[in-house]
């Protein structure tokens, strides 16, 4: 694929998402963006399904669906019979929690970096079964990734039914070491259910080598699917014990042949279009470099380690995590800001608006551990480096003021 001609400064590679020009959109991470050519792909495909909705949703949808598994199963190392399709990886998750036969006294094990919409999911879930939620505190900053294996072993007990885990966490952007983590909780009995929100396109996959029982990823992410748009992978033995959130007409007590998908397949009429995206996302996105998608992910995380720098050296504070830990999210823990510095009476939400006010879209977080703010910058080819440098030089000038 050629390379695109510059729009607005930044990277040559911003053309070709429709992202305002007037903003540095650092925060790929919060809810992905969509490439201008699968958005009309899927503007083509909308139509189609408007020009003969049964025909479309009825008898051609099973067989589009089919090509979508194929296709995705390919690029995650999974077996196409093993994916189903979910919203969003915060659906993925309460599919499986709320399947789960959980009694008064089971423990759900998670981490203290987990999503805040999955802690609550557990919350939930553990107020209706008597289930308890037990949180393994990961450090951060830490200086292996073996310190998050070692916190999440330490808090397993004989009552751990089940560990959620993320992929990347998304307060503090690291990568865990989830084969490792997988590995070492089924030696001691325990399954995990694996978020990997952020992780479909920001990292290679294969879920059949990991392991896990049961692994959900947003497309709509780093794989720049229209929004919406996840998969949920269940390990086969895993499966009968599994539904959707949503039980509608896929639901047949009596037929397990196929049975997982169906359900998932049609849970109520919704619009299909952000699914059947994601073969043009693989190829599109895979096009971009010569390289292909390794290319693409190097290219990011590169990027997202430059970013990390210059964030760190505008605030004088150490690397949080090591660079393996790193992928294309990077998390700056902060000083607190100065005294009469610009945001030092504002809480995260006033922060990221006054990042905004000055045409930069960041990304902060409270990390309860210490008190602190954290920042959190997102790289995707559509980012350069000079966009961090004007991130670095305003959060300097916001925290340290002068």
């Amino acid at each position: 694929m050629p390379e695109p001609a510059r729009r607005g400064g930044g990277s040559p590679y911003a053309s070709l998402w429709p992202l305002s020009p007037d903003v540095a959109y650092l925060n790929h991470g919060s809810f992905g963006a969509c490439p201008l050519q699968i958005l009309e792909h899927q503007r083509w495909l909308r139509a189609e399904l408007e020009a003969e909705p049964v025909d479309f949703l009825v008898r051609t949808l099973p067989g589009r669906f089919a090509e979508v598994r194929a296709a995705l199963g390919k690029f995650v190392g999974a077996s196409p019979d093993d994916l189903a399709f979910v919203s969003n990886a915060t659906s993925g998750v309460n599919a499986i929690l709320r399947s789960l036969p959980l009694a008064a006294g089971d423990e759900i094990l998670t981490t203290d970096h987990t999503y805040g919409a999955c802690r609550r999911t557990l919350d939930y879930v553990a107020a209706r079964t008597g289930a308890r939620v037990v949180a393994a505190p990961v450090p951060f900053p830490l200086a292996d990734p073996a310190e998050v294996v070692e916190s999440i072993l330490a808090a397993v007990s004989a009552r751990t039914r089940l560990a959620l885990i993320d992929h990347v966490a998304s307060p503090t952007g690291l990568v865990f070491p989830v084969a490792r983590i997988v590995a070492a909780l089924r030696e001691r009995g325990v399954e995990t259910m694996i978020d990997g929100a952020h992780a479909l396109g920001m990292l290679p996959l294969d879920l059949e080598a990991l392991g896990a029982a049961f692994y959900t990823a947003n497309a709509h992410k780093w794989l720049c699917a229209p929004k919406g748009t996840a998969m949920l992978h269940v390990r086969c033995d895993r499966q009968e014990a599994v539904h959707p959130a949503v039980i509608g007409w896929g639901y047949d007590p009596a037929s397990q042949a196929a049975r997982f998908r169906a359900e998932f397949d049609w849970t109520g009429t919704v619009d299909p279009t952000g699914w059947l995206c994601i073969p043009a996302c693989i190829d599109y996105l895979g096009a971009l470099f010569p390289g292909g998608w390794a290319e693409l992910q190097r290219r990011n995380r590169t990027l997202a380690l430059q970013a990390r720098g210059l964030l760190r050296e505008a605030v004088g504070v150490a690397p949080a995590c090591p660079e393996s830990m790193v992928g294309a999210l990077a998390a700056v823990p902060l000083p607190r800001p100065a005294a009469g510095s610009p945001v030092e009476r504002l809480d995260h939400e006033g922060m990221m608006s006054w990042f905004r006010e000055r045409g930069i879209e960041t990304w902060l977080f409270p990390w309860e551990c210490d008190g602190r703010m954290v920042i959190r910058a997102s790289a995707q080819v559509y980012n350069d480096a000079d966009q961090y440098r004007r991130l670095a030089a305003a959060l300097k000038a916001a925290v340290l003021g002068g």
